[in-house]
């Protein structure tokens, strides 16, 4: 699955870069304005933090929700407490688009992730060309020197690389790279089968000064705290939000209450 999904975003790709070529989007990346500084968004604090995700639809779950303003959503999640957003920019089997993320990043303040199946330079000169802050690395994808490769890039074009692991040994070559924000994913990216274990078994492997983000199999509240007693800086959540109310979903995985239920409260004392 994630192999296929690969090529699938590598070939789509290819089919841009016909018409749109690499120097006219370096040109655009390098025009952008400077990334806004997502590991300062995200850093360890007394609470945990969340990354929200713009998300219509997966390979395992189907279609989720229609989302048919991708700012608006964002925004909702900005006013919920994210402290920042992703944006599946994958088209095939997440129905995303890179005008997705131009969307977003013209209305939020905050970091914008774009997530895809990236595995070429230019899909990286891509996303900064279309504003993102952050771009996400698969380990399980890339072979090491074209991690090294495309992490590299990530940070000279003045992004922050999300490396995402599936495994022990997949975290210790996020860690290898020199990467300062590492997402372990609980579903398995070959099976698609999830493990919300997971990440309790490999964050020890991360260095402190490394930010944890926990992804996948996020719910329900409880699911947060699981992750947050096992270590977690951050936890991305993606199917919870599209599928509910995003501004109340997000405050109760934050432990915040809705202005409503701290008026009525006040009210009743």
């Amino acid at each position: 699955m994630l192999a296929d999904l690969t090529a699938g975003a590598v070939q789509d790709a290819e089919a841009r870069a016909s018409s749109r070529p690499t120097a006219e989007v370096e040109a655009a990346a390098l025009a952008q304005p400077s990334a806004r500084d997502a590991l300062a968004a995200l850093a360890p604090a007394d609470r945990v933090k969340i990354i929200a995700e713009v998300k219509r639809a997966s390979p395992s779950r189907g279609d989720l929700a229609d989302i048919p303003d991708p700012a608006l959503q964002a925004l909702r999640y900005e006013e919920g407490g994210a402290s920042a957003i992703s944006v599946l920019t994958e088209g095939r089997k997440f129905k995303g688009s890179l005008a997705d993320l131009e969307a977003v990043r013209a209305a939020v303040s905050l970091p914008v992730l774009r997530k895809d199946f990236i595995a070429t330079s230019y899909q990286v000169l891509e996303a900064r060309a279309s504003g993102a802050d952050l771009v996400l690395l698969i380990v399980a994808a890339l072979d090491q020197p074209v991690l090294a490769e495309l992490f590299g890039l990530v940070g000279q074009l003045g992004m922050t690389a999300l490396v995402e692991a599936h495994s022990a040994d997949e975290v210790d070559r996020a860690v290898d790279v020199g990467a300062r924000l590492i997402g372990v994913n609980a579903r398995d990216l070959t099976t698609f089968d999830l493990d919300r274990d997971l990440f309790g078994r490999v964050a020890e492997r991360i260095p402190a000064g490394v930010v944890k983000v926990a992804e996948s199999a996020v719910l329900t509240p409880a699911d947060v705290t699981h992750y947050r007693s096992a270590g977690a800086d951050v936890v991305l959540i993606g199917e919870a939000l599209v599928t509910g109310d995003p501004v109340a979903t997000l405050r109760s995985f934050l432990g915040q209450r809705s202005p409503e239920a701290s008026s009525l409260r006040s009210e009743s004392r």
